[in-house]
């Protein structure tokens, strides 16, 4: 612990002690279909002990007669339920607003509406309150949603932030100090995951259920490829593999058993291929410790093979909880608090970034 606020009051060059900012932050998640809402008080040396509230709302059943998610009403559900959700986070903390210390919002990527909810939202109730707000980066909560965890990592190390709309590889040498080692060149891995058990007839959201059904698949019935493992190169591309999926489900007869042992069959490609390009990578950076974020994080057979992989080649594998691997505010909260603390704040303007690079980002 002592070691991870070192490092957090290193990164930004203030010492923890100067830094501190003992107030609780407010963390607002609307990038997408799922509303979060957390409060959390600034600890470095522990952030997980200062998380005071966590509430969540998805919008699966809003969504689940198109088949995925709809960007107008994703929108207009959370201008129905950010502000019921703000108020029972505080009621949940036993907290008033004019105890906040500040606000974080989501401000990219994600779908444009979505995010204005939440960054007019968390804008408005900053100016009100006369506290600092930021505009988190999405995929920098997701990485940073360990430290909540009883045993956080510290840099260097490389994260695996695996999600709906992203597969990435990144090194990460400090907090802002990030490198794109590979990208998805297509589909990312959880949208191949709601794809292929779409295609299947499987209901939404699919890659959970998918997920479930491949624990009754028998192994090696079907054996699809592993995409871009067999030449250098640290990117992904499972179009192809969603292709494969397709042409076995339709030469197959189709009855429950197939469907079961093509999902375990899509699902070790899956996993195969992300356990390969994680050891390629902390190869080639030398790190020993891997981070595991973003939804398919929280997928049973990627996190035993991952774990048994690094029991093997002597690399620590670093998850947070299923509930922090999916869309949430505590995680926005956190990487929020982190950067108010280090004396990062924006101005009143409401800014989104529906596309947003990572390695844009500048230390706290």
């Amino acid at each position: 612990m002592v070691r991870l606020a070192r490092w957090i009051g290193r990164a930004a060059n203030y010492s923890v002690e100067t830094s501190a900012f003992s107030k609780p932050v407010l963390g607002i998640e609307t990038s997408c279909d799922e509303t979060g809402v957390a409060l959390l008080r600034w600890q470095p040396e522990a952030p997980g002990a200062g998380l005071l509230a966590h509430v969540l709302y998805s919008q699966i059943t809003l969504h689940a007669d198109y088949g995925g998610v709809v960007p107008e009403l994703a929108s207009r559900d959370h201008v129905r339920k950010l502000l019921p959700l703000v108020r029972e986070a505080l009621a949940q903390a036993g907290l008033t607003p004019a105890q906040l210390g500040g606000v974080a919002y989501t401000a990219g990527p994600g779908l444009v509406g979505a995010l204005l909810v939440g960054a007019a939202t968390g804008r408005a109730l900053a100016w009100a309150l006369g506290v600092p707000a930021i505009g988190v980066h999405h995929m920098e909560g997701h990485l940073l949603a360990p430290l909540l965890e009883d045993d956080p990592p510290t840099p260097p190390f490389v994260a695996l932030l695996v999600s709906g709309g992203h597969s990435l590889l990144v090194e990460v040498a400090d907090i802002g100090r990030y490198r794109i080692l590979g990208d998805t060149l297509d589909d990312a891995a959880g949208e191949a995951f709601d794809k292929t058990a779409k295609l299947m007839g499987l209901p939404y959201p699919g890659g959970p259920a998918l997920a479930r059904l491949a624990e009754q698949g028998r192994p090696g019935v079907f054996r699809f490829a592993r995409p871009m493992t067999d030449r250098p190169g640290l990117d992904f591309s499972f179009s192809g593999l969603k292709t494969q999926v397709l042409l076995a489900w339709q030469s197959s007869a189709q009855d429950e058993q197939t469907r079961a042992d093509i999902a375990r069959a899509f699902e070790e490609a899956i996993v195969d291929t992300l356990v390969i390009k994680c050891r390629r990578a902390l190869q080639a950076t030398g790190a020993t410790r891997l981070v595991i974020a973003g939804g398919v994080g929280a997928n049973r057979r990627l996190r035993a093979a991952l774990a048994d992989a690094g029991a093997r080649e002597g690399f620590r594998t670093h998850f947070p909880r299923p509930a922090f691997c999916t869309d949430n505010g505590a995680m926005i909260a956190l990487a929020g608090a982190m950067r108010l603390a280090h004396g990062q704040h924006q101005g009143e303007a409401v800014a989104v970034f529906p596309r947003w690079d990572l390695e844009t980002l500048p230390p706290p």
